[in-house]
Formats: structure tokens, C-alpha cells, sequence
């Protein structure tokens, strides 16, 4: 059974506030069970459940394929990054977002710190394609690309080495809404929970969900506990080979429903495991459906691009690039001839032969004031696929904030 731990928090006589701030007292940590030989025993409807997700998991990779699942997948997993931030409080548009990805060196430290997100999940899924087993040092691994080049880099891979908390202020735990075990049982605790993630005789979606619980219960870091919680699922998801291209927005549709994803946690920390688990599978069905739409609006949009441009051949450096743009929506030519395999010159024709077709804008970015090219109709659409899933699905929940979208003038009609 969980339990509670008692410890001390010491008189601070600089605390701010009354008497009763400054003064020593007791709270009560929760240190959770270990998970690694948990017994499971699915209920029918739950077992239904996670079966339909994985069908579906496995149609969508499918489904992306006449897009490309490069692009695709690119534009899900930056998009799971910026959302995975905004639970933490940092917004960032798309636009802006491409911006930075474009040229890290003139991001500002919003973009940095999601840009750090990023390299976070692509961690995440390199761990989960490449490694037998899920270690300590993989997770930590993951925390430290979160904070690379971010003002907060000092505590990059360091697990806590004090008691931290959730809710109530910043000075103490007197008034916090939850507090993770004591900071000596954490080494343990994630032992445990790598020991757990080596199972492989439960279906792999409930083990991303119960993992990403018991990663958050133990909440090991000073910082940046949800957003490698978050990575965790993919890395569950890519290790069991659910989702071996495309990756769900699970982390966009926890951030719209936050109320509720609170309350999962907390159930799953009170001994409802299996109220939490079903949480997660409504989640993730429909982060899959979500999914599958984008799938179907980027492939809409890339069908008009070659019409505007006069239908290109299969093998020219136009089509090559209208495939590249939902995964790289700015660009400029040495990119562009990258990307499709030709030299600067040709790169540089088709990207004028695009702007001129309204494909394209030019614009100019960084420092260096560098000349480049955005396809503003995906970073729209993008921007539009974050505003509709913004809407929680309990209606009594108020918008998460998003950007709202915006047309951009001179682009297709």
C-alpha cells in the first residue's frame, strides 16, 4: 500500500508572511507502491478499449503514408512538443515555432525552452527505436536535451536532491496540493519503474499509462517533471512498436483537458489505476482521430500546391519540395537543394517557380537577416489544428490558450 511519510520542514525566520510561516512543522510526503511486478487484470470494456486504440494506431500510420510519413510525423511530433510546453506555461505559435527551428541562435528563451521540447521527444523516440532495455540514465538523458541551451542548463540530467511539491507556493509545502516522495527514495523508485517498462506481458498502452502516472507521482526532477513524463509515453509507445512513424498528440489533447488529466493523476494516486487507464486510452483514440485529419487536410493542401504549379513531374525539384513543406514549412535554398537532392541553382528556381504559383512567400530571418521562403498555408493549418483542439471535450472547462488562427494574404484561396 502507498504511505505517507512525516517529515520536518525547518523554521525559516526569513520566510515571508506571519509567525505561523517562519516557525518548523510537519508534512506528509506520499511515497508510492512499486510498480515493476504489478499484477494487471484488464475489465472487458477496458480491454476493448485498448485494443480499438491499438487498431487505430496501426490504421494511422497507414493512412499517412500517401502524405508522407516524414512530414507528417514531424509536424505531429512538433506540435506534441509545443503543447506538451503550454501545460508548463510556455506559448509559442507555430510560426514562431518553425521560426526557431529555422535558426535556433535568434530564438528567445520562450522558443529555446520549447525548442528544448523537441529535442526532449526526439530523444524520447530515438530511446524507445534503439534500446533493449529503458535506463536511469535514459531518462536522464531526456531531461537533459529539455534544458540544453536554456537559461536553467545548470540543472539539466540531475536528478532533485531536495523535497519538492506541487501547488501552494514557492517557500514551503505548508498549503501544496500534492508532495512526491522523499528525495532519497527517488533513485529507487525509478529502478523500479525502468524494471517495469522491460515488461512486456501487458498491452503497451497501458503500460505508457501507468508508466507516464507513477513518472509523475515520483516527480524526480526539480524541473521539467511533466514534459519528460510526457516524452515518456513515446518512448512506451515507439519501444513497443505502436507507433513506429507517426506520433499521436497525446500531450495536445491532456493540455486542453487539464482539469481532467489532473484528476486522472490524482485517482491513479488514491488507488483507482484502472479509472486513470481508461482516461488515457479516451485520450489517446482521440489524439489518433486528430490525427488522421491533419493527415487528410496536409495531403488536401499539397494536391492544390501541384495544382497551382501546373501539376510537376514525380521526378522534378518542385514535387520534391511540395512533399517536403508540411514537415519544414520555412526554408531557404541550401536547405531546399538539401532536401531535394539538386544544386543550389535548381533549388533556387523552383523556389521562385513556387512563390510565383502563390505556393510560397519570401521572407527574411535571424540576425543575418537570411533570405527564405515559408509555405504560410501549412504553419496556418498547423496553428488551426491546435485552435480546434484547444476546445475541451467537457464543455464546462474553459479554452486552453492557443493561437488563434489567422489567413495570411497572397496565399492560396
Amino acid at each position: 500500500m502507498p504511505q505517507l511519510v512525516e517529515r520536518i520542514w525547518p523554521a525559516d525566520p526569513s520566510a515571508a508572511g506571519g509567525r505561523s510561516a517562519r516557525q518548523a512543522f510537519s508534512y506528509y510526503a506520499y511515497l508510492p507502491d512499486p510498480i515493476a511486478g504489478m499484477e494487471l487484470l484488464l475489465p472487458g470494456p477496458l480491454a476493448r478499449d485498448v485494443a480499438a486504440a491499438e487498431r487505430e494506431l496501426a490504421q494511422l500510420q497507414g493512412q499517412a503514408s500517401f502524405l508522407g510519413l516524414e512530414a507528417l510525423s514531424r509536424q505531429l511530433l512538433r506540435a506534441e512538443s509545443v503543447a506538451s510546453s503550454r501545460i508548463e506555461g510556455l506559448s509559442l505559435s507555430q510560426r514562431r515555432m518553425a521560426q526557431a527551428l529555422f535558426d535556433p541562435k535568434a530564438a528567445d528563451a520562450t522558443a529555446r525552452a520549447v525548442l528544448g521540447n523537441v529535442k526532449a521527444m526526439e530523444q524520447a523516440i530515438a530511446i524507445g527505436d534503439s534500446a533493449d532495455r529503458i535506463t536511469v540514465d535514459h531518462l536522464l538523458g531526456v531531461h537533459a536535451a529539455l534544458f540544453e541551451g536554456t537559461g536553467d542548463q545548470s540543472m539539466a540530467g540531475q536528478l532533485r536532491s531536495s523535497q519538492n511539491w506541487i501547488g501552494g507556493n514557492s517557500h514551503s509545502p505548508r498549503n501544496a496540493e500534492f508532495i512526491p516522495p522523499p528525495e532519497d527514495q527517488v533513485p529507487s523508485l525509478l529502478e523500479d519503474l525502468c524494471d517495469f517498462l522491460a515488461r512486456e506481458d501487458m498491452p503497451g498502452l497501458i503500460q505508457a499509462a501507468i508508466a507516464h502516472a507513477q513518472f509523475e507521482t515520483i516527480h524526480p526532477f526539480a524541473d521539467g517533471n511533466g514534459r519528460v513524463g510526457r516524452a515518456l509515453i513515446h518512448v512506451v509507445l515507439r519501444r513497443r512498436q505502436l507507433v513506429p512513424s507517426v506520433v499521436p498528440p497525446v500531450s495536445m489533447i491532456l493540455a486542453t483537458n487539464a482539469a481532467r488529466y489532473i484528476d486522472g493523476l490524482t485517482r491513479f494516486r488514491s488507488g483507482h489505476l484502472l479509472d486513470w487507464c481508461a482516461m488515457f486510452m479516451a485520450t489517446m483514440q482521440t489524439a489518433i482521430a486528430r490525427s488522421e485529419e491533419l493527415a487528410a487536410q496536409l495531403g488536401d493542401l499539397q494536391e492544390r500546391w501541384r495544382s497551382a504549379a501546373g501539376h510537376p513531374r514525380r521526378d522534378s525539384t518542385a514535387e520534391k519540395l511540395i512533399r517536403a513543406f508540411p514537415g519544414r514549412p520555412i526554408l531557404d535554398g541550401k536547405i531546399a537543394a538539401s532536401l531535394a537532392g539538386v544544386s543550389d541553382e535548381a533549388a533556387r528556381t523552383a523556389l521562385l517557380a513556387l512563390e510565383e504559383a502563390g505556393v510560397l512567400r519570401p521572407v527574411v530571418l535571424g540576425k543575418k537577416r537570411n533570405r527564405a521562403w515559408e509555405a504560410p498555408e501549412v504553419i496556418e493549418l498547423l496553428d488551426t489544428f491546435e485552435w480546434h483542439l484547444a476546445t475541451p471535450t467537457r464543455s464546462e472547462q474553459p479554452r486552453r490558450p492557443s493561437p488563434r488562427p489567422r489567413r495570411s494574404k497572397g496565399t492560396l484561396p
